[in-house]
């Protein structure tokens, strides 16, 4: 009951799991399946609440002791919630596991009919996103975009996947392709930065994108600069045009606004690495917040809803609100714990090192700093996902799940880069594979 009214949005007291208190400061505990219920209860603590902090210490420890002992059919289970609990994992995989390790379950209590409607609707939606996908590979082969940014990486089944993090529901099939378009061109512009342009010529690109106007593109250096730039013109051009005719155009300017803070951002990591300099971990991060491109992503994925009025930007990109500071810190936290150690062998500034050499710590000590750091951030995530709050729980889901996505792409290795090392099981398990009947 309690996870049902905080994943709603309803701030229920934490105080009622005192009751399931012993003497010796130990839950009452009569099975694995309170075990592992409690468990999934206290990832959604938020700071203060003591007694989430030793129920989600004490299952933890007791799930981790306990997963070699159990039964095949819950240990997997034991294991899926030990490395995403349910408010961390992506929604359409997490409803995947659930119906598998439900169908396996001998509870007495096990509901066939009720299985089956959840194995029909999975599939139901499944082939549904499958047909859209194939429209976006095909409208996406037809710009040739492959061919004309040979040097990036090409992720639309990942950008497509990214989406589905963000919303599955039928309703938002306008807002997944939009999301899609957004984040595969968004990848073009962060491996020019990072990895192909050169920095004068990035300079002239990141002035144009502060402008935003086609008027400037003869000023850009290279035909490859010209090609991107017009590129992402069009695509967001594109998307007002469509929005536009709803009264929603602000969508896409905020969404640029953002963009354009990015670029800044990319712009000021290439001149740490052009001047060889090692910035200290706050200045690190203050740049690193914008480049996890967090608030943009999201300020992306809100244009395709017709929930998200202009209050739901205003309330995102607002620096005191909980939710944006913690969105970023999971986004930047998680990345850098993945990547760091193939980026400084690139050359590149990484903010665990910075974080070592501010603190005078190992690697290993700056990675448990790290852990730290993000479940803080998970704490002020779930505050911020409370009532009150000026936008729906529709909207305010949205960064969550973005959180969710962080979580999940960079579990094992950086997903989108290299996607076949986590991602693309994931991919095959929510987007090809249906749940047999």
């Amino acid at each position: 009951m309690f996870q049902v009214f905080r994943s709603h949005g309803y701030n229920m007291s934490s105080d009622i799991f005192n009751k399931f208190k012993k003497r010796n400061y130990e839950f009452k505990i009569s099975d694995i399946k309170e075990m592992i219920t409690l468990y999934e209860a206290a990832q959604f603590k938020i700071n203060g609440e003591f007694i989430l902090d030793e129920a989600f210490n004490f299952t933890t420890t007791q799930l981790k002791s306990i997963v070699s002992q159990a039964s095949t059919h819950y240990a997997q289970y034991i294991e899926n919630a030990l490395n995403c609990p349910y408010q961390k994992g992506v929604p359409r995989l997490e409803a995947r596991q659930y119906i598998c390790f439900y169908e396996k379950d001998e509870d007495e209590a096990r509901n066939d009919t009720l299985l089956k409607f959840a194995k029909y609707d999975f599939n139901r939606i499944q082939m549904m996103l499958q047909q859209e996908l194939s429209s976006l590979c095909s409208e996406w082969k037809e710009e040739n975009m492959e061919s004309r940014f040979p040097y990036a990486r090409h992720r639309i089944v990942e950008s497509f996947f990214s989406a589905t993090v963000f919303y599955f529901e039928p309703c938002y099939a306008r807002a997944r392709n939009i999301y899609a378009k957004l984040l595969s061109t968004l990848a073009f512009i962060d491996d020019t930065y990072d990895a192909y342009g050169t920095y004068e010529e990035l300079q002239h690109f990141t002035d144009a994108m502060q402008r935003f106007d086609i008027s400037v593109i003869d000023e850009l250096p290279t035909d490859y600069l010209k090609l991107l730039y017009e590129t992402t013109l069009n695509v967001h051009n594109e998307i007002e045009d469509k929005v536009g005719k709803e009264g929603r155009s602000y969508a896409v300017s905020y969404t640029k606004n953002e963009l354009k803070e990015v670029a800044l951002a990319y712009l000021v990591k290439r001149r740490w690495v052009h001047g060889c300099y090692m910035p200290t971990f706050d200045e690190y991060l203050e740049t690193a917040l914008k480049t996890c491109v967090a608030i943009l992503s999201v300020c992306q994925a809100l244009i395709g809803m017709e929930e998200a009025d202009e209050t739901a930007y205003q309330w995102l990109i607002n620096t005191d609100n909980k939710l944006h500071k913690a969105l970023n810190i999971i986004a930047r936290l998680y990345d850098d714990i993945a990547t760091n150690e193939a980026e400084e062998k690139r050359g590149l500034v990484c903010g665990t090192s910075c974080y070592m050499k501010q603190y005078g710590i190992t690697r290993q000590e700056a990675v448990e700093a790290y852990r730290e750091m993000i479940e803080v951030a998970w704490k002020d995530m779930n505050e911020g996902c409370l009532k009150p709050m000026p936008v729906s729980n529709k909207v305010a889901l949205r960064p969550l799940n973005f959180a969710r996505l962080v979580l999940v792409a960079y579990m094992k290795d950086d997903g989108f880069t290299r996607p076949e090392l986590s991602m693309k099981d994931v991919i095959a398990k929510v987007l090809i594979h249906p749940i047999p009947l």
